[in-house]
């Protein structure tokens, strides 16, 4: 099968390879793949700034068809329609996965940076980890069920939003967007969309579309005094930080109300942040950092894009064969693309 593969450590070294087709074991199932999403952990992986296990077929962003079922396998039936947690190889023995986090297992390996991955027309899943989605849901946009489930546990389960809550969002790409439509769906009375000089155009415009009450372009902007205004002086319930910049997480606190939140998850690329520590000591916020979904959030995030009240689909900008997977890349990196959907 041709497959998308990150063949050695390095910057590049991406290919389309002929691998060998997958068999289930014990307790796994085979899935035909309809659609496999870009994520920005692809092109961490790409670039050499993301653990990764070579030669490995990248993409955990899938949806697809169960095609065969391995032994031992009593929950799934030939033709289900899946889309699957990427928690594969969590050891299921240590703290962390015995109180129920298997998403932050120290041994897990993932699809599409540990172990192969949706980049391909094949892919074997543990069936504990699959679930159904329904027959109204197309399979590009069920492919959106796995970043959708990142921003319903960052933003539902682990900051809380609750309705009339104010809320900024920094960082207008896939994860940002979707954060601030998970907020939108739980009630949220206000989203600011903020974003950097160079998202203005396909980000910002999107974030437009998506009926955002303010969008603002902090190249230009005067971010803290708006949302100051809108709040008539006491800042944001809640401030989503999903840039990953240092300068933008060093002022969310001056965003955010006295005994307000913050949901920390853009990552910085291993850059080192100057945060002002006695300014939200002094706010006594509470910050959340997040990483990967929990096992709600996927049922959640199923019901919240089939019941349209998170219109995942309308961040997807391209969609493309696998064999153009160099086109996709390219116009993702460029900011010419915000989310593309492979078809193996």
């Amino acid at each position: 099968m041709k497959a998308l593969v990150k063949t050695a450590k390095g910057v590049g070294h991406l290919a389309l390879l002929d691998m060998p087709e997958p068999k289930p074991g014990a307790g796994e199932v085979l899935i035909e793949v309809r659609a496999s999403g870009i994520c920005g952990t692809d092109v961490h992986v790409k670039h050499d700034r993301f653990p990764y296990w070579p030669p490995v077929i990248l993409g955990h962003e899938f949806s697809g068809i169960v095609a065969e079922l391995g032994p031992d396998c009593r929950y799934s039936a030939v033709g289900d329609r899946v889309v699957g947690e990427p928690h594969t190889r969590h050891c299921g023995q240590c703290p962390v996965c015995r109180t129920g986090n298997v998403q932050i297992c120290p041994n897990k390996r993932s699809p599409g940076w540990g172990i192969h991955g949706s980049m391909a027309p094949w892919l074997v899943m543990p069936e504990k980890l699959l679930h159904r989605v329904p027959d109204s849901m197309d399979f590009d946009t069920a492919a959106l069920v796995e970043p959708t489930a990142n921003a319903v546990h960052d933003v539902l389960e682990r900051a809380g939003v609750t309705p009339g809550d104010f809320v900024v969002v920094l960082g207008p790409g896939p994860i940002g967007l979707l954060s601030g439509l998970a907020a939108r769906a739980a009630g949220a009375r206000y989203v600011v969309m903020v974003g950097a000089g160079q998202d203005e155009g396909l980000r910002l415009d999107k974030a437009r579309q998506l009926g955002f009450q303010t969008v603002l372009n902090a190249g230009r902007d005067p971010v803290p005094e708006t949302v100051l205004e809108l709040t008539g002086g006491f800042g944001a319930d809640l401030v989503i930080e999903c840039s990953g910049a240092p300068a933008a997480i060093a002022g969310t606190v001056d965003l955010v109300r006295k005994k307000g939140r913050i949901c920390a998850i853009g990552l910085t690329a291993g850059k080192n942040v100057d945060f002002p520590w006695e300014k939200a000591a002094f706010k006594v916020l509470d910050i959340h950092f997040c990483l990967s979904t929990s096992y709600t959030s996927w049922d959640r995030a199923i019901h919240l894009i089939a019941g349209g009240q998170i219109p995942a689909a309308r961040i997807v900008t391209h969609r493309l064969p696998l064999e153009q997977w160099e086109t996709a890349f390219a116009e993702i990196e460029a900011q010419r693309a915000l989310k593309v959907i492979l078809h193996p």
